[in-house]
């Protein structure tokens, strides 16, 4: 899937700048599709260039003009196809953290004790971030009657997957930490009189 989509999918929310889409992206679309500012002034561009979006130029005094983007037409009708369409394939696991992991038996269990610590760091930061996201989407409402008022609910099942994608990493962090540190009192390496004979 490239940025396209997700960018207009994010139009879906209304007008906006590309300093409000990265924001958007910042807060709602970053859990599941990350992107660079940068990237982001590129794509509307050429969705501009292909009239899949609508640029218009607002003036502002004391500040540089700004470029407000809204979905056409045309760029509905594409999103609105592309959402029809199964994925191309499953969602998979490609993480650096995990090939550290699996490489870790024999180096220094300190550093990949640190390493899970930083990862279990940055889930927590995310699952705050994501439930603050949360309660402003709810806007004091229970999550019921957010479900059976809301014109759109999508931004709010995505939500709902970053925040069971971080709380099921901060599970496996405080899973792993607990297997490290019991296998640090469980375990110690054999000394000379402790092998067998034949090993000797």
């Amino acid at each position: 899937m490239s940025l396209k989509y997700a960018v207009l999918a994010a139009l879906l929310e209304g007008e906006a700048s590309g300093y409000e889409l990265s924001k958007t992206f910042d807060v709602s679309l970053a859990n599941f599709w990350p992107a660079t500012p940068q990237q982001l002034y590129r794509e509307l561009e050429r969705l501009a260039q292909d009239g899949l979006v609508q640029a218009r130029t607002v003036e502002q005094e004391r500040r540089p003009n700004k470029r407000m983007f809204t979905l056409t037409e045309a760029g509905r009708a594409e999103l609105d196809a592309f959402a029809a369409e199964p994925p191309r394939r499953p969602t998979a696991i490609r993480d650096e953290l995990l090939i550290k992991i699996q490489a870790m038996d024999g180096g220094d269990p300190e550093i990949t004790r640190a390493l899970i610590e930083e990862r279990g760091g940055w889930a927590r930061g995310k699952l705050d971030r994501y439930r603050r996201v949360r309660e402003g989407l709810l806007g004091g409402r229970t999550e019921d009657e957010f479900l059976h008022t809301s014109d759109r609910v999508g931004p709010y099942l995505t939500l709902m997957a970053g925040i069971a994608f971080e709380e099921e990493n901060l599970r496996w962090c405080e899973r792993a930490l607990a297997i490290l540190e019991q296998r640090r009192h469980t375990t110690s390496p054999l000394t000379p009189g402790d092998m067998p004979a034949s090993e000797r």
